[in-house]
């Protein structure tokens, strides 16, 4: 494919967060740490509700699906950054960088509509209980997770394609630890406008829509849990949703904290660090938010592990 020019780039170089020999080997040992908790506790979670019948609800599908998605974006990014680590290599190709791009903007995207979906449920949950099970019926639960996967497919192969009709000379440095979009657009020579266009599109259709969605229900869930007269009934409302609105918490303030301190500071290396929150932190940290304060997470946890050591 020719890229303008006649200047073919067939790698770049992903600077990380340093050159420190001694540095290096800590980020090693701290990333693989984290990558692990994320995969196995993430894993954990789909083992104990795909095991316990009892949380075959709505919630919990999502939850499972959540979770997936949450090992697949850490998998995107940090196997490479440590191999690149164990190495002591800088290089990505190019098709890899596209295809990390891809596969990013699809699973970051993809975790965005699974919250928005699960803070419908809790919703109707609560605002709607006696007509929970008609509304949130299996055919819906799984329409909306094929829809998200179909949606967001179409929207990771949009921003890829728009990717490879991009030119790039000669700085072929990335001050970032993964290929990120909008960073990989500013590296480039030819024209832009027309890819942050439908960047800045998609993340508003994408990113703003849902977030008002979840803004919406919570409004709403809200004004339901005011309306209860017993505190222990508010109580119990409000614990139902109450892993969920940490982790839409922790998911939206870390990404919106990101761009907004990358877009004021312009500091390449304060906003790779700083990604590590939603791109690592977060995922790692979901298990451990829906285990902790999850009475039916813990049980289930718990009668996996008696099976498993039976």
């Amino acid at each position: 494919m020719e890229r303008g020019n006649d200047t073919r780039i067939s790698e770049f170089l992903l600077l990380g967060f340093s050159e420190d020999p001694e540095l290096q080997s800590i980020l090693f040992g701290l990333f693989l740490s984290m990558y692990l908790i994320t995969v196995f506790g993430n894993l954990l979670i789909i083992l104990a509700i795909t095991s316990d019948s009892h949380l075959h609800t709505p919630m919990y599908f999502f939850l499972s699906n959540l979770s997936f998605v949450d090992i697949c974006f850490t998998s995107t990014t940090i196997p490479k950054m440590l191999w690149n680590i164990q190495t002591q290599s800088k290089v990505i190709t190019y098709e890899g960088c596209i295809t990390q791009i891809y596969f990013l903007i699809l699973f970051a995207v993809l975790d965005i509509f699974l919250l928005t979906a699960m803070a419908y449920d809790r919703f109707v949950a609560i605002c709607h209980p006696l007509h929970y099970t008609v509304i949130m019926n299996p055919r819906l639960c799984g329409l909306l997770v094929l829809m998200s996967w179909i949606i967001n497919i179409l929207n990771s192969s949009l921003q890829s394609l728009m990717m490879l009709q991009l030119s790039f000379c000669t700085n072929i440095e990335i001050p970032h630890f993964f290929c990120e979009l909008n960073h990989m657009v500013q590296l480039a020579c030819s024209d832009t406008f027309v890819n942050n266009i439908v960047m800045y599109f998609a993340a508003v259709l994408l990113g703003g829509g849902p977030f008002a969605g979840i803004l919406y229900s919570y409004s709403k869930i809200v004004s339901c849990i005011r309306r209860i007269s017993s505190a222990q009934g508010k109580y119990k409302a409000f614990s139902t949703c109450a892993s969920h609105l940490t982790v839409v918490s922790l998911f939206y303030c870390t990404m919106l904290g990101v761009y907004l301190s990358s877009a004021a500071t312009h500091n390449a290396h304060s906003s790779a660090t700083a990604s590590v929150m939603y791109t690592v932190i977060t995922p790692m940290l979901n298990p451990f938010i829906y285990s902790l304060r999850n009475k039916d997470m813990k049980r289930a946890l718990k009668a996996f592990f008696v099976r498993r050591n039976v």
